[in-house]
């Protein structure tokens, strides 16, 4: 089983630099030219199925992609990005980002997902994608802190890192696991 992870494209509020979380955030139009050109570098990969998160951003990246080379598409709830609460709208500058992001301190403020919490989900899901898809190759389209999530599922989380601070990836990158 191949596993492929991409982010989706650039929305305006990755652009001015906001913590997105589960707010529903279209793609802006660079957006949906980085999800045309990740289509265009996926066409000889061999992709039977995509899972995508059910926010705008992300799904409407996975309908491109599926689009352009013919995947059928589930919608995942578990692939959703975190949920950051009053956060939501701010920039990283507005709020004690290193805490929220520590994964050693496993801060449980009212309204955000704990990253313990975001890893367990996300960390679940992945079992589950093993035990229902076998020998399948699929595409998770999702988010930059489920991004993350998946990452350290497969690479761990690096020696003396305690804040997950520019672990995840670009919008549309790819990243590849083998299974």
């Amino acid at each position: 089983m191949k596993l492929l992870l991409t982010r989706h494209g650039e929305t305006n509020w990755n652009k001015e630099g906001k913590i997105q979380g589960i707010t529903d955030i279209e793609l802006n139009d660079n957006g949906r030219e980085q999800a045309i050109k990740t289509s265009d570098k996926l066409k000889d990969e061999e992709i039977d199925l995509i899972l995508s998160s059910p926010l705008k951003r992300a799904r409407e990246t996975a309908e491109i992609i599926s689009k352009n080379n013919n995947i059928p598409i589930i919608i995942c709830d578990e692939l959703k990005e975190r949920t950051f609460g009053n956060f939501e709208g701010k920039t990283k500058y507005d709020f004690n980002f290193k805490e929220i992001f520590n994964y050693k301190l496993n801060v449980n403020y009212e309204g955000i997902e704990s990253m313990g919490d975001l890893f367990h989900r996300v960390h679940g899901f992945i079992e589950k994608i093993k035990d229902e898809y076998g020998e399948k190759n699929i595409l998770l389209v999702t988010h930059g802190g489920v991004a993350v999530a998946v990452r350290i599922y497969f690479e761990g989380i690096p020696e003396g890192m305690e804040v997950i601070e520019g672990f995840g990836i670009k919008n549309c990158e790819v990243i590849k696991y083998e299974i």
